[in-house]
Parts: structure tokens; sequence; C-alpha cells
């Protein structure tokens, strides 16, 4: 029998008034901007603690431990979208994000537990520290550099008009399937806080 692979991501999902708020503050970001950039679909957006890459479906269970042991001594804790950014700087964008504020403390202790646990299972840590952030668009190649910095400059100045909190509860397994209409994730399974 022919074992299969998943591509998959431990993330937070996020709850839909969040997704709604997303999806209003991007609509009005596309509007007010003229650079050439791939918005993500608000209802796949999520929080992203740890991409794993192509892993054998036998590994599964695994992992599923390694994120109870790291979800299982943190109790649920509240987060909250603020402010807006991009990466790498405001003169060369690439990727547009909202940020996330709250409990920031128990969120960098649970992506932390992870890696360390994860670690263990031959996924090696990341380099770049944990920047939590939720993903709105990434500027498409031909955008010209001048495109690129009034859209940085835009995006620094904007102010979100709403800010929604959203309690933690668990941490998920994700798959990403890539198809030609972009990305779609399936939980495959879930750690509770405790």
């Amino acid at each position: 029998m022919n074992e299969g692979a998943i591509r998959a991501f431990i993330a937070i999902e996020l709850p839909e008034e969040l997704k709604d708020s997303l999806r209003r503050l991007q609509a009005r970001m596309r509007q007010e901007s003229r650079c050439p950039a791939k918005w993500v679909d608000s209802s796949g957006i999520h929080l992203t603690l740890k991409f794993l890459g192509n892993i054998p479906e036998s590994g599964i269970d695994d992992i599923v431990r390694a994120m109870q042991a790291a979800a299982s001594g943190i109790p649920p804790f509240t987060l909250e979208m603020k402010g807006l950014g991009v990466f790498p700087n405001p003169r060369k964008v690439q990727v547009i994000w909202a940020g996330i504020g709250g409990d920031t403390e128990n969120l960098h202790r649970l992506q932390k537990g992870l890696e360390n646990n994860l670690s263990g299972l031959g996924f090696p840590p990341e380099s770049r520290p944990f920047s939590p952030h939720l993903t709105l668009a990434r500027v498409r190649n031909e955008a010209s550099p001048q495109e690129r910095q009034d859209l940085g400059s835009h995006v620094c100045n904007l102010v979100p008009e709403e800010r929604v909190n959203f309690t933690v509860n668990s941490v998920n397994l994700m798959q990403s399937r890539l198809t030609p209409q972009g990305a779609v994730y399936r939980r495959v399974a879930e750690a509770k806080l405790k």
C-alpha cells in the first residue's frame, strides 16, 4: 500500500466575526490602493504557529501528541487584531498583514512549546523569531518600486476601524491543498488548551 502525505501546518483558526472584519478591511485597502496584489481569501485566514511541509499520514498521531503536550499547560486566552504592517519594510512591500495583540505571552508560550515538542520529531525550529500576524495580501512581482512604496506608506497610515477580540481554546493541525484557485484548508486534528 502506498502511504499518503499531506502538506500541513499548525494554526489557530479565527472566528467568523474576525474574518468578516478582515474582509471589510481588505476591500477598503483594495479600493484605496493601485498596487497589483494577490489578496488572501478571508475565509482561509488563520494564525500560523508552525509550518510543517509535507508529512506522512502515519506521522499525524505523533504530531497531535506534540500539540496536546504544548497546549496542556496553557489556559484559554484572548487575542485581538491590532494594527497593520508590511514585510519586509514600507519601501519594498511584499506582504501586507494585520498584527496580533492581547495575551501574546500565552501565545508565545504555546508556539515555543510546539517548536520544542516538534523538534524531537525532526521538524527544525524556525530560525526567525515568532512574529504573530495574519497575512492579508502578497504584492505581485510586476508591482513597480514606486507602487510598493506608495502601498507601504498607505498601509502604515491606515487604522483598522474595528478591534475584534477572540478567545483561543485550541490549536489545530491543518491540511493545505494547493489548487488553481488558491489554497484550500481542512482541519485534520485539534488540541484543546487546558
